[in-house]
């Protein structure tokens, strides 16, 4: 059937008759913020497409605008072919892997005999000024699986993903490495993109499913390289390593500038650095990686962390219990954790013919403490909590300070409930997690509701995975929070709601869970007598209000840029007398506070005055009290702020009173 003179089409949700042939360029001509659409073909799926291409009829048709997450992806995709170009530019014998968009940026693989250097990457940026400059265009190709491997014969990557059309890379890659082999091959037609310079020569040509910008010069603002790293082909160790190219890119050259500030203050609040400067913990070599030992100024406010949490689970209703570190392999078998979780799992150990497993995480031995006896309706809900240690093999490439270990404390609770009381208790967890974070000062954020994917990841019938996720939704919605989906994100037993909190510079980060687990009730047997005399299953629900102690410890110290609130400091009150007649007035009032609980001291030191003050500002104290001849005469104290303010001659009292209370409350000061 030949296709219509006339196109009758919807764009951006209006009906209108096109010629045929019309493109989305031609439809937003003029608009330089829109770099590609989303059509819909009738009773098909979305796909994002160039610019170029021709529409069809009954296509609907929508902008995709630079700003939008669709949109960026389609600039970093671009700008990546732009920095493979000019790789193989200044190093002709480069081949190419994956280069797709990541967060905020960019990545390109490459297998070169040497390591690039920073000097490279000045040489790649002019080169890849060049390019934008030139103004070359993104030109789409259909091709054939035969005609691909004869353009790309020296590929020998490309030829590998040309085979695997739309392979998403091992079991053990990561996201990017199986979002990056989308990005080249997709599913289905392959298609090659050539850069195109103006007159028509293809000044270089890539496998890639696009799509891209129109032209280079979209990509004149807002982008700069970042950083290399070795990556493996594929993310597989036993595969080829390669050298990574990082980059970013943003629509303007100012916000650009916004995101390389947001770089360098997230560099100032790195938690590793300040854990180091405030002697807060550290990660011996004698150890291991990934296994911290938390110092005594750090201890300090892990305890404080720990005292807050098991006060508030009692609060709550729960029972502490503990749980060894160490069980026979067959637990693990039990609640269905090992065929998952294996490989994140430690090595067993072979002890009295049976193997032992560092435990993973804690409920299968929660499920015991359960089934030990007989359980009455009349107990439920039942609710078990325990600061339980877990361990977990973390790959040596994302081990990252405390944020991702390989020895963890989880603050760990199980709620055994029917099926009746569940929306009220994962209601009542909700509120529980959500204080929590206000009250450790993280008041952004939103949730996500994890749930089912495809493929035999997951255990459990359809009609209980709707169920589940049903009353995970119901309960998120209720609190009127924006509420995210996660399609796929669910563990294997059940559906997750997770707690995303904003930092003080924005960033985002998963911190609470609350899990629906229908799934290791009836794998260990658990039951109760219901008040009819018969035996019933009860609903699992899994809740971490940290998550992870360490992991929750690690977004503390970078959100507050190690200046916690008085609560949690290790040292709260300072004293600093003028000169050393002085100190006794001040260890008057260090007994005071302490009295009070508060942790404080007086600097008896030999330093200056003013190094004193210095040193005790670079250690974040949030209150130094200084005492010099008219602060003794008159019964007083003056504070200094750590923003450098001060406020003199107050009150001995009332400073004593000032001070607990900005504790109590867990004000920010």
């Amino acid at each position: 059937m030949s296709e219509p003179a006339v196109l009758r089409v919807v764009v951006d949700g209006a009906e209108r008759e096109v010629a045929a042939g019309t493109t989305g360029a031609a439809l937003y001509e003029g608009r330089r913020d829109v770099v590609a659409v989303r059509t819909t073909a009738a009773g098909g799926a979305p796909e994002l497409r160039d610019l170029s291409r021709e529409l069809a009829d009954g296509d609907a048709v929508e902008a995709v605008e630079v700003g939008s997450p669709d949109g960026l992806d389609v600039l970093r995709h671009s700008t990546a072919h732009v920095l493979a170009q000019a790789v193989q530019s200044l190093h002709p014998q480069a081949k190419l892997g994956i280069g797709p968009p990541v967060r905020d940026g960019f990545y390109y693989d490459f297998d070169v005999d040497v390591p690039f250097t920073p000097e490279d990457l000045k040489a790649l940026e002019k080169e890849m000024q060049r390019i934008v400059k030139e103004g070359q265009t993104f030109a789409r190709r259909v091709v054939t699986d035969e005609e691909a491997r004869a353009e790309l014969a020296g590929e020998p990557y490309k030829l590998e993903l040309i085979g695997l059309k739309g392979g998403t890379g091992s079991p053990e890659a990561g996201d990017e490495v199986a979002e990056g082999a989308s990005v080249e091959v997709g599913a289905g037609e392959l298609t090659i993109y050539d850069n195109v310079r103006r007159g028509g020569e293809v000044a270089w040509k890539d496998l890639c499913r696009g799509p891209h910008v129109p032209s280079t010069r979209l990509l004149a603002n807002g982008w700069q390289l970042t950083r290399t790293a070795a990556a493996y082909w594929r993310g597989d160790q036993a595969n080829q390593q390669l050298q990574r190219v990082y980059g970013t890119a943003w629509p303007s050259k100012d916000e650009l500038r916004a995101h390389l500030e947001r770089l360098a203050e997230a560099e100032r609040r790195d938690h590793r650095r300040l854990g180091a400067e405030l002697d807060l913990f550290s990660f011996p070599d004698e150890i291991g990686s990934g296994l911290a030992v938390f110092h005594p100024r750090g201890g300090v406010i892990k305890r404080e962390m720990e005292d807050y949490v098991r006060r508030r689970h009692v609060e709550e209703g729960f029972d502490y219990v503990g749980t060894p570190h160490i069980s026979k392999q067959h637990l693990f078998e039990t609640s269905g954790h090992l065929p998952y979780y294996a490989d994140t799992m430690f090595p067993p150990m072979e002890l009295e013919n049976a193997q032992y497993y560092l435990k993973a995480m804690n409920c299968p031995m929660h499920n015991l403490i359960f089934r030990s006896r007989g359980r009455s309706y009349r107990e439920l809900p039942l609710r078990f909590f325990e600061f339980g240690s877990v361990y977990r093999y973390e790959k040596s490439g994302v081990v990252h300070g405390l944020t991702r270990v390989r020895g963890l404390t989880q603050d760990d609770s199980h709620s055994y409930c029917t099926p009746e009381q569940a929306p009220a208790e994962v209601e009542k967890l909700l509120g529980f997690v959500l204080g929590l974070l206000e009250d450790f000062g993280l008041d952004d954020y939103y949730l996500e509701l994890s749930t089912r994917g495809s493929g035999d990841k997951f255990i459990g019938s359809d009609e209980e995975w709707e169920q589940a996720t049903e009353v995970l939704r119901g309960c998120a919605e209720r609190t009127g929070l924006e509420l995210v989906p996660d399609p796929g994100g669910a563990a294997f037993y059940g559906p997750k709601i997770s707690v995303q909190a904003r930092d003080a510079i924005g960033r985002t980060w998963q911190m609470s869970t609350i899990q629906y687990d229908f799934n290791q009730p009836a794998r260990f047997g658990l039951e109760f007598t219901a008040a009819d005399g018969s035996h019933q299953q009860p609903v699992m629900i899994h809740s971490a209000k940290f998550g992870s102690l360490e992991r929750f410890f690690g977004v503390l110290v970078e959100h507050y840029a190690g200046a916690f609130p008085p609560w949690l400091a290790p040292v709260q009150v300072v004293g600093v007398p003028v000169a050393e007649d002085f100190a006794p007035h001040l260890h008057d009032v260090v007994r005071q506070l302490k009295a009070q609980g508060i942790r404080a001291e007086v600097d008896d030191s030999d330093d200056r005055m003013q190094k004193k003050i210095r040193t005790h500002s670079k250690a974040k104290v949030p209150f130094v009290l200084i005492a010099g001849g008219d602060d003794v005469e008159a019964g007083a104290v003056s504070f200094r702020y750590r923003d450098g303010s001060q406020d003199n001659g107050v009150p001995v009292a009332e400073a004593v009173e000032r001070i607990v209370e900005a504790v109590r409350s867990r004000v920010q000061v």
